[in-house]
């Protein structure tokens, strides 16, 4: 999804899920300026809500710009017949650290709703 495409999304749609982790962060007061405008012109969004939206689309840019490093090991050849090779840069290390993560962050509702039940009622 470019910038582009998000502004689109924003004009038309409804937000995605959320995590129940949440994240405080100090913006600088050119970035907080900018997001109170991106507000005033969708008022159907909550800053968070722009903010989560934002750093989303940041995220799949950054890592289409994380660059291809060409292993040694040849894992299939593509359609004209040329081997590929395993990719050694940073992205297969970034997306199997992003699937563990998500994981993790999927079990832990469901953790948190299962000992909510367990808990002994006070009299």
């Amino acid at each position: 999804m470019s910038f582009k495409d998000l502004l689109d999304s924003w004009r038309h749609s409804a937000a995605a899920p959320r995590t129940a982790s949440t994240y405080a962060v100090r913006l600088p007061v050119d970035d907080a300026a900018q997001l109170a405008a991106l507000a005033d012109m969708f008022p159907g969004r909550s800053s968070e809500q722009l903010i989560s939206e934002l750093l989303s689309v940041a995220l799949k840019e950054l890592v289409a710009a994380m660059p291809y490093v060409a292993g040694k090991r040849v894992i299939s050849t593509d359609e004209h017949g040329d081997p590929v090779y395993e990719d050694v840069g940073p992205t297969p290390r970034f997306m199997e650290l992003a699937r563990l993560h998500r994981r993790a962050l999927a079990v832990r509702p469901q953790r948190a709703v299962r000992a909510k039940k367990r808990r002994p009622r006070r009299a």
